[in-house]
């Protein structure tokens, strides 16, 4: 049984793949070959942002999005502690301080109330408050209209962090079309993923999106040979967006289906176990479905029984950033990060893509129940 299955994904749109990656081997464009402005044209059909840039990965994507802002030494960027360190690193690496922020116990997404305070807080440091990065965890939009609500009123940008969830929608928006500027990753665990590393960048700003295509070919002016700022080498290959294309192209579909996966474990496991919470004018894309034991011994117990059962489950994050060695010497909510720690100690996924069919889908429910 796959935790996520690529493999069963790749067979139903193998003869796609071959054309697209065969075309790519036919002209030999490997580096901004014509793909990817085809791609960029598609993500941005799909979303509706006005500009779609495509780079090395999700995590430079979010670099990207500080360095077009200008966002630098002084500045106070907020981001939740309960997610992956990419969100928080590229912070220091512009300059700027992250200020670690509490999420709420139902959405797993950044507490509006407890920006608020933290936003309080980094003024008293000293601090101005620039940017705040919201994260869709785990395929979940964040509440962008409480959080914008503060950005707005503080004078600070939104940049969404949709590395998990492109596509989900947001009261009628669609994620990548929500936020000063959006970013994803196309890692290959993603809901769109390729076959390597890759990430975007979504904005409605022309000058953004201009400084963006400049700063991901090393600050290239005309053209790559004329430096007008320090920028990074952040191009996402040819392959990669003929590989994205493909799957592109199915992706609505795909998120149906994970819809049809994620409404079968709610009915089936409610009334043992803490399941998602979607709240009305929110759809997620799954990308991972996450459930909430307990406490630490519950969820190992759990686990335990389900791996004798070849069953296969994860945990993210199994430490909130906040508590991380890297980190833990950052400010963050003046209140505490209390909810970041206890759901470090509950959360665990279980299989979630796509391709899960019924019969296996029933094998994980009960193996779980009976593991509970």
């Amino acid at each position: 049984m796959q935790f996520i299955d690529l493999g069963a994904q790749q067979d139903h749109i193998k003869s796609l793949l071959d054309e697209r990656m065969a075309r790519v081997l036919s002209h030999g464009n490997y580096i901004m070959g014509p793909e990817i402005g085809e791609l960029e044209t598609a993500l941005s059909d799909f979303c509706g942002a006005k500009h779609s840039l495509t780079c090395a990965n999700g995590t430079d994507a979010l670099q990207l999005a500080l360095m077009a802002a200008e966002i630098g030494a002084g500045d106070a960027v907020f981001v939740p502690s309960f997610t992956f360190a990419s969100t928080a690193e590229i912070v220091p690496m512009v300059g700027a301080t992250p200020f670690f922020v509490d999420v709420c116990a139902d959405s797993f997404n950044m507490d509006a109330d407890s920006l608020a305070r933290s936003v309080d807080a980094a003024r008293k440091m000293g601090l101005r408050p620039a940017a705040v990065i919201p994260v869709d965890l785990f395929g979940l939009s964040a509440d962008y209209d409480r959080l914008g609500d503060i950005a707005r009123a503080e004078g600070m940008i939104v940049i969404a962090d949709s590395a998990q969830g492109f596509g989900a929608s947001y009261k009628g928006r669609v994620s990548g079309s929500i936020g000063d500027i959006s970013t994803t990753s196309f890692f290959p665990a993603k809901p769109l993923g390729c076959y390597g590393d890759g990430g975007a960048l979504f904005t409605d700003n022309d000058d953004w999106a201009d400084m963006i295509r400049s700063l991901r070919v090393h600050g290239k002016g005309h053209h790559k040979y004329e430096n007008v700022r320090l920028g990074l080498n952040s191009r996402l290959d040819t392959l990669q967006a003929a590989i994205l294309l493909a799957k592109l192209s199915v992706y609505p579909q795909e998120i149906e289906k994970r819809q049809a996966v994620a409404e079968r474990y709610d009915a089936a496991l409610r009334d043992v176990i803490e399941v998602p919470v979607v709240a009305e004018g929110y759809r997620s894309v799954w990308a991972q479905y996450t459930l909430k034991a307990r406490d630490a011994d519950h969820r190992t117990a759990i686990m335990d029984t389900l791996s004798r059962n070849d069953i296969p489950s994860a945990i993210y994050y199994p430490k909130p950033l906040h508590m991380q060695k890297a980190y833990m010497n950052y400010p963050g909510d003046p209140d505490g990060l209390a909810i970041s720690a206890t759901l470090a100690d509950q959360v665990f996924s279980i299989p979630m893509h796509p391709y899960l069919d019924e019969m296996t889908q029933d094998q994980i429910i009960a193996g779980l129940r009976k593991a509970i």
